[in-house]
């Protein structure tokens, strides 16, 4: 019980740290993309924030793991934060650390029961439009037949991408860049799922609290009526009685 406490009391304190360090992150990716221009010692200083941050998500990562009071367990139901942490050690390609630190974000924020599904929603939306159309600019911004060269573009393209509509003006012409397409793709139908089955949820939710409600008035007026007609069946025997005396 006190190492589940501890767990807890960890995951509590280091919500806010780890998300304010994956908007470092996702600050130290974005320049050196946005501004083609960017020096030597500015990228490698964003390559350095990167791996900082990879690092605390894996020290947290570790922590928790001491802390857990089944540790077996804890790694099979944490997996994809195993995943997330190892795979840019054996392949330290940005693009897998932007998956990584999305991973990571998104397991330790689904862990707080103040967040809501609505907002994680419109978080890994936006968050998922950002990351892929920098990371489909970074790899085909200097591809040789590649029509993706700004960022507006990789926007328009990456929000054509999500919502499925695919108008064909921009497309990658890379591996990697058709790679991040299919993420896109599939992130984009799995998040309208996830929308359309809240909406529909809260219509249901919403139709049987009017049910309950109908029901409960419904109810109230039968036994009201109930009452006027005992009283009225009173008044009469009251009257009759009256009447003989």
């Amino acid at each position: 019980m006190d190492a589940q406490t501890a767990q807890t009391r960890w995951e509590q304190r280091t919500q806010r740290p780890l998300l304010a360090l994956a908007v470092l992150f996702a600050v130290a990716y974005a320049v050196p993309i946005v501004d083609g221009s960017a020096g030597r010692p500015v990228t490698l200083a964003c390559t350095v924030v990167e791996w900082v941050v990879w690092g605390a998500f894996a020290t947290d990562y570790l922590v928790r793991l001491v802390l857990a009071p089944d540790r077996m367990r804890f790694v099979r139901r944490h997996w994809l934060d195993l995943c997330a942490v190892v795979v840019p050690v054996l392949q330290p390609l940005r693009l897998l650390r932007i998956v990584a630190t999305l991973l990571l974000v998104g397991r330790r924020a689904r862990m707080a029961n103040q967040i809501r599904l609505t907002t994680y929603v419109v978080g890994a939306v936006v968050g998922l439009l950002m990351f892929g159309s920098l990371a489909v600019l970074s790899v085909e911004r200097s591809a040789p037949h590649g029509n993706i060269r700004t960022l507006g573009d990789a926007l328009w393209w990456s929000f054509t991408t999500m919502t499925t509509v695919g108008y064909g003006d921009h497309a990658p012409t890379t591996g990697l860049g058709r790679l991040i397409a299919v993420g896109l793709m599939l992130s984009g139908i799995a998040l309208l799922g996830v929308v359309t089955a809240n909406i529909a949820a809260w219509f249901i939710a919403r139709f049987e609290k009017d049910d309950v409600e109908e029901r409960r008035q419904t109810e109230a007026i039968e036994s009201l009526t109930q009452e006027v007609r005992a009283l009225r069946a009173e008044v009469a025997e009251l009257r009759a009685l009256s009447g003989r005396g």
